[in-house]
């Protein structure tokens, strides 16, 4: 008999309050605030902060009126750093520079769905070259990966307390991770969670250390995958009370992993917040989650990937290619077959499909943008209305 095979694997999330978070949040902002008067707005929108400084760039091209001051300061404010919690960063003082251009009309000729010289086709192309990948796994309900899921929900559980006021000395700033125990590729245990959470000065340690153990910890992770050999690590450096961007910079798009799959499912390296959906970095990647997650729901495989590129100003993509790890209870060949029947991955397909073209960017920011199956209106990216579909073109 074949002796069990036991690994560790470990994902990470982190609070809307993180710096990088913070970025991703203005930019997400700035694009939900365009999409809402112009849906055919053209938006890649780069933020940064440091200390009191939050700096925006890129390029969009719009009918929109944007006030970027108010949508920098909403943002900031609906975080939670305001005046009384931060003295350095917060949404009255911080100093706001821009540095906004129009989408290159190089660029544009390739995305619009008219004909251009040295065009292949009138169809409207993807944005840009790249490859994008989709994952989906029967490890959780929401078929996504144990470690970043339960990263995800600790990380979501602390921002409720502190928002509510349950914990009132937690502060924005706050990364969490989660270490599971696999045996034979089956989560069977929790075995690590770390927790650093920013907090006010006037807190003891040791409050802090119980209080999220018994009120976050074990109040978000099944009872069944915790034991008396799981280790807790709360805030491990001893203190956590400069945070935010008055700690560190940040930068958008710098949370690729944390925003898709924890590093369980591979990652194409395009950033999705700030960036409208003719992006394919954004929209195919919502794409790919899709068709991923359809195959694992019509039970044709236990873990899925696909993975697919493009070539900028070119609608098809120029590969595909599933991938279901051994689990698939039909060869790759032809679940492959059978997605190219079932999805277009056309751009303006895949927009229409998905209903993209909506201020929904920033419910997406947090928490990761996969796995969110509490609102199917909003995030089209996690039905399972293709399943059946599947399933007959397979057979």
């Amino acid at each position: 008999m074949a002796k069990a095979r036991r690994y560790l694997f470990s994902s990470e999330s982190v609070t809307e309050g993180h710096p990088d978070k913070v970025c991703d949040s203005i930019s997400d902002g700035v694009l939900d605030a365009c999409l809402k008067q112009d849906p055919k707005s053209r938006v890649a929108c780069e933020t940064l902060v440091k200390s009191n400084l939050v700096v925006i760039a890129g390029e969009i091209t719009t009918k929109a009126h944007l006030d970027y001051c108010k949508i920098v300061r909403e943002a900031i404010r609906e975080i939670g750093y305001t005046k009384n919690v931060s003295a350095v960063f917060n949404d009255e003082d911080c100093q706001i520079l821009t540095a906004i251009a129009k989408q290159s009309p190089d660029i544009a000729q390739g995305v619009d769905d008219k004909a251009a010289e040295g065009k292949a086709t009138a169809e409207q192309g993807a944005g840009d070259q790249g490859l994008m990948f989709g994952f989906a796994c029967t490890e959780t309900p929401e078929l996504m990966p144990a470690p970043i899921m339960y990263a995800h929900k600790l990380g979501l559980n602390l921002s409720k307390a502190r928002k509510s006021g349950q914990i009132k000395w937690l502060r924005p700033d706050g990364k969490t991770q989660v270490t599971i125990e696999y045996e034979n590729d089956k989560p069977v245990r929790v075995h690590t969670v770390v927790i650093s959470n920013q907090h006010a000065d006037s807190v003891k340690y040791t409050e802090i250390a119980e209080i999220l153990i018994e009120e976050i910890v074990k109040k978000t992770i099944p009872k069944n995958l915790l034991d008396k050999n799981t280790r807790y690590l709360i805030n491990p450096t001893g203190r956590f009370v400069v945070g935010g961007p008055e700690g560190d910079s940040g930068l958008t798009g710098r949370k690729i992993i944390v925003d898709s799959y924890g590093g369980m499912g591979r990652h194409g390296g395009g950033a999705f917040s700030g960036k409208d959906p003719s992006k394919v970095d954004r929209s195919a990647a919502y794409m790919g989650r899709y068709v991923a997650k359809n195959i694992v729901a019509a039970g044709l495989a236990e873990r899925c990937e696909i993975q697919f590129a493009y070539a900028i100003g070119y609608p098809e993509p120029v590969s595909v290619s599933v991938n279901t790890f051994g689990t698939g209870k039909a060869p790759d060949e032809k679940i492959e077959k059978a997605v190219l029947e079932t999805f277009s991955f056309k751009p303006a397909n895949i927009i229409k499909h998905l209903n993209l073209l909506r201020p929904i960017y920033g419910k997406t920011t947090n928490y990761g943008h996969f796995g969110k199956t509490e609102d199917l209106d909003t995030f089209t990216w996690e039905r399972t209305d293709k399943a059946e579909a599947l399933k007959r073109a397979v057979r």
